[in-house]
């Protein structure tokens, strides 16, 4: 799990977001497209692409995407 394929993977979650917008310092949440959606298909990309489970409380614990990430990638 490469952190940059992550960033593409999580980018795709956003109907209209700039992909140069998601950065590993991106502070996710203040994204204008950000949503209880958004975060509910980031949960289900999560399960998909990596088989983790992630749970809205925990991506609500994260700041940054890198942040976000991490987690994934510790779980």
């Amino acid at each position: 799990m490469e952190l940059k394929d992550f960033i593409i993977a999580f980018a795709e979650q956003f109907d209209d977001t700039d992909v140069s917008e998601i950065t590993p310092d991106c502070e996710f949440h203040e994204l204008e497209e950000w949503s209880s959606l958004t975060s509910m298909g980031v949960i289900a990309m999560v399960k998909t692409q990596y088989g983790k489970t992630v749970t809205g409380k925990e991506i609500r614990e994260c700041e940054t995407v890198e942040d976000l990430f991490n987690l994934i990638k510790n779980k």
